[in-house]
C-alpha cells in the first residue's frame, strides 16, 4: 500500500513537472494552455488593478482608452489626446513585438518561441519595479503608463498565439460575453419535438468552467495586485516578474539541452 502511494505521488510530481514544462514550450497541450492562461490573466489583473492603485491608470484593455481619446479629441485636450495615443500605440507595439518574436523563434529556435515574449515581460516589468525605487521628480507614472500598456500588448498577443486565438487575459468583456452565451444556452429549453435530440441547444458546460475561471483568475489578481501595489509600491512588480520569469525558464533550459546534444 506505502509502495503503490508512492508511486502515485510520484506520478502525480512528474505530471506537474510536465505540465511546468509545457507552460511556454513548443508543443502544446491543453493543461498547459489552461494553466497559462489561468497565470497570465492573474497577472493582468495584478498589473491592471495594482497599476491603478499606483499610478492611476488602467492599462490592461483598451476600450477606457479609446473611449477617452474620444473625449479628449471632443473637448479639444492635447495632452488628454496625446497620453491616449501613447497608451494605444504602446499596446499595439507590444503586440507587434511578440509576434516578431515568436515567428523569428520558429525559424531559428523553436523550443523557446513562446517563452521569449514571456522572458521579455518577465524583464521589463522587473526593470519597472526597479526604477520605482530610484527617487524620481514626479514623472515616474507618465513613463509607466505606457509601458504596462506595452507589456499587456506584449502578453495578450503571446496568448493569442499559443492558443490559436481561443483565448485572451487581459480584458474580460469578450470573457463575460461567453458566459452569458453559455448560460442562455443552458437556459434554452428544447421543447420542439421535430428537432433530432442532437440537434439540440446545449451549454458547453466545459467552456463555461474555463471562462468562469479565467475571469475568476482576474478578480483575485487584480485583489492581490491592489493589496500588494498599495502597501509596497511598484515593487511589488517584482514578485509578477518572477513567476513569469518561472513560467518562461523550462523552456530555455529545454532548449539548452537539446542544443548541448546537437538537436
Amino acid at each position: 500500500m506505502d509502495r503503490a502511494l508512492m508511486d502515485y505521488r510520484r506520478r502525480r510530481r512528474r505530471s506537474r513537472l510536465r505540465l511546468l514544462s509545457h507552460l511556454a514550450g513548443h508543443r502544446r497541450v491543453a493543461a498547459a494552455d489552461l494553466a497559462l492562461s489561468l497565470i497570465l490573466a492573474g497577472v493582468a489583473g495584478a498589473i491592471n488593478a495594482g497599476g491603478f492603485i499606483a499610478i492611476g491608470r488602467y492599462t490592461s484593455h483598451m476600450t477606457g482608452y479609446m473611449s477617452e481619446l474620444a473625449d479628449a479629441v471632443a473637448l479639444a485636450d492635447a495632452a488628454l489626446v496625446a497620453s491616449g495615443l501613447a497608451a494605444v500605440a504602446c499596446f499595439i507595439a507590444g503586440a507587434v513585438v511578440s509576434a516578431i518574436l515568436i515567428n523569428w523563434a520558429r525559424r531559428h529556435t523553436r523550443w523557446s518561441q513562446y517563452a521569449l515574449p514571456l522572458a521579455l515581460e518577465a524583464g521589463l516589468l522587473a526593470a519597472l519595479g526597479l526604477l520605482a525605487m530610484v527617487p524620481w521628480a514626479g514623472g515616474f507614472a507618465l513613463a509607466a503608463a505606457p509601458a504596462l500598456c506595452f507589456l499587456m500588448g506584449l502578453q495578450n498577443a503571446t496568448i493569442t498565439k499559443i492558443s490559436g486565438a481561443r483565448m485572451r487575459t487581459t480584458h474580460v468583456t469578450g470573457l463575460v460575453t461567453d458566459i452569458g452565451i453559455e448560460l442562455g444556452k443552458g437556459l434554452y429549453r428544447n421543447r420542439d419535438p421535430r428537432i433530432a435530440p442532437e440537434r439540440d441547444v446545449r451549454a458547453d458546460g466545459r467552456k463555461l468552467t474555463i471562462f468562469c475561471a479565467i475571469v475568476g483568475c482576474f478578480f483575485v489578481g487584480g485583489v492581490v495586485g491592489a493589496v500588494g501595489f498599495g502597501a509596497f509600491g511598484f515593487g511589488f512588480a517584482l514578485p509578477i516578474a518572477l513567476m513569469l520569469a518561472a513560467c518562461a525558464a523550462p523552456s530555455f533550459v529545454t532548449h539548452y539541452r537539446r542544443g548541448r546534444r546537437g538537436r
